[in-house]
């Protein structure tokens, strides 16, 4: 008899507990995909706006996929020299997170830092989408209506990174995926 009430109150908690983080299929598989990048760095260039009047424009884009954890993924973004800026894109419980973390040349947080959002569960494997979340709304209000969208190519060649902000496209950079650098 003990060993049943043991088995029942296990069975009981096993329900009652959630996993720390419950993906969808699409994000984990998203997830997956960018982790399998991890170590790697890519060159990009700026695709929109293509007047070339963006500040990083004709400026060196590389991308380095540096610190994988089945948790959080690290991604510094250099614009040239400038390497003020990290994409992090972490699991939590209420599904993937991406946040732009912001730091001045002795590591100090830039007063600007960590906005993004968290992914809509509308997204599929190959493409996430991150509106503004309510930190990012009070941080910049003029960013509250932005959508960062994070992207694989269908044939894997090609990784974006794209802003909107009131559903119009305001910057995409695409990454070259078929050469990593060394």
């Amino acid at each position: 008899m003990k060993q049943l009430m043991t088995f029942i109150c296990l069975l009981w908690l096993a329900a009652c507990v959630k996993p720390q983080y419950q993906l969808g299929n699409p994000q984990q598989s998203f997830y997956k995909s960018m982790s399998s990048l991890c170590g790697q760095s890519f060159s990009g260039k700026v695709v929109f706006p293509a007047d070339g009047k963006d500040p990083f424009a004709g400026a060196p884009l590389l991308m380095t996929v540096q610190t994988c954890s089945d948790s959080t993924i690290h991604i510094p973004f250099a614009v040239g020299e400038d390497k003020s800026r990290t994409w992090v894109i972490s699991k939590t419980p209420e599904g993937l997170q991406l946040k732009h973390d912001h730091r001045h040349e002795d590591g100090t947080p830039d007063e600007i830092t960590l906005y993004g959002g968290l992914a809509l569960t509308s997204a599929n494997e190959l493409e996430q989408r991150f509106p503004a979340d309510a930190y990012t709304a009070q941080l910049l209000p003029a960013a509250a209506t932005n959508e960062w969208i994070l992207a694989i190519s269908p044939d894997g060649r090609t990784f974006s990174y794209i802003l909107k902000r009131d559903n119009q496209l305001r910057f995409q950079a695409d990454f070259d995926l078929t050469k990593p650098l060394e």
